[in-house]
């Protein structure tokens, strides 16, 4: 049996010790601040201080796709080391670097008749993929195969729940999720969206709270009523630059979910360019997601 690679996008939003304690490969996106275009968690790009400062200040990031090329480059000299590849992609209802991803997967496979390379588009985004590598690398590392590992990958990727919360609505208005008027008015009311990922891999909302307090004990809520029935063995939380209120929700995890074993990392450059500074996001394994 040839040996496999998992890898990833950088949108995982994983830490990158955790990504090489585990041998994962990942393949990064890019984003362009003041006409400077960045790699996504490369140590030359700005830290996430710095980029969440600069949207505070006003500025726009905008992020661009993998393209196929970029895919082949990344996936073809894992090939050549006589090595098969899963892949597992950002969600294809957020961005089109599956389909990039999928693209270049169909070319290598005439190029390396022998070798399997396999992309599943999670539908998750962020630590959603983080959470369904988590459990890949597990089954992985008990000796699963390449193509049950897919299979697992495929029956499981919509039990990944994501639940968001954002402290500014004019960042999800520039992305077209709110209108102008619902976020002037929402700012006014400090009313905060409750978002999710449905099962078609995009985001939207589901509610809203008033007040950052209560919004972080919904999405708590909504966690804990997803993951019922659900063994947890870890909990995933990300924040954009703002730690102490990620840490004030992994203490309502621990409390509610009785589940100790939090992970807690910086939103990355990519998905944080959507959401903006402030946001707060908790990820549990579920029965399935909620339907909106």
């Amino acid at each position: 049996m040839r040996e496999f690679i998992l890898t990833c996008n950088s949108t995982v939003d994983m830490p990158k010790e955790w990504l090489q304690d585990n041998k994962i490969t990942m393949l990064p996106l890019k984003y362009t601040l003041e006409g400077k275009t960045y790699t996504d968690k490369d140590d030359s790009a700005l830290t996430p201080k710095q980029f969440f400062d600069e949207l505070r200040a006003g500025h726009m990031s905008v992020t661009s796709q993998i393209n196929a090329e970029e895919a082949k480059e990344f996936f073809e000299p894992i090939l050549k080391e006589g090595k098969d590849i899963l892949h597992l992609s950002f969600s294809s209802g957020l961005s089109g670097t599956y389909n990039s991803t999928r693209l270049a997967a169909v070319e290598l496979r005439e190029l390396y008749p022998e070798a399997k390379i396999t992309v599943v588009d999670t539908l998750c985004a962020c630590m959603g993929e983080g959470l369904l590598l988590h459990n890949a690398i597990k089954l992985r590392d008990n000796g699963m195969s390449l193509d049950d590992l897919v299979n697992w990958c495929e029956e499981n990727k919509l039990r990944v729940n994501h639940f968001v919360t954002v402290d500014d609505l004019n960042h999800l208005h520039r992305g077209g999720r709110v209108s102008k008027l619902a976020a002037v008015a929402g700012t006014m009311l400090q009313m905060k969206p409750i978002l999710a990922v449905d099962n078609n891999g995009k985001l939207g909302v589901i509610g809203k709270e008033r007040g950052r307090k209560k919004s972080i004990a919904k999405i708590v809520d909504l966690a804990l009523e997803a993951s019922k029935g659900v063994d947890n063995d870890l909990v995933l939380i990300t924040h954009g630059d703002c730690l102490e209120d990620a840490q004030y929700l992994a203490s309502l995890v621990e409390e509610k979910l009785g589940i100790s074993n939090i992970l807690i990392n910086t939103i990355g450059t990519v998905i944080g360019s959507h959401t903006g500074p402030g946001v707060l996001s908790v990820f549990v394994m579920g029965k399935e997601r909620p339907s909106f």
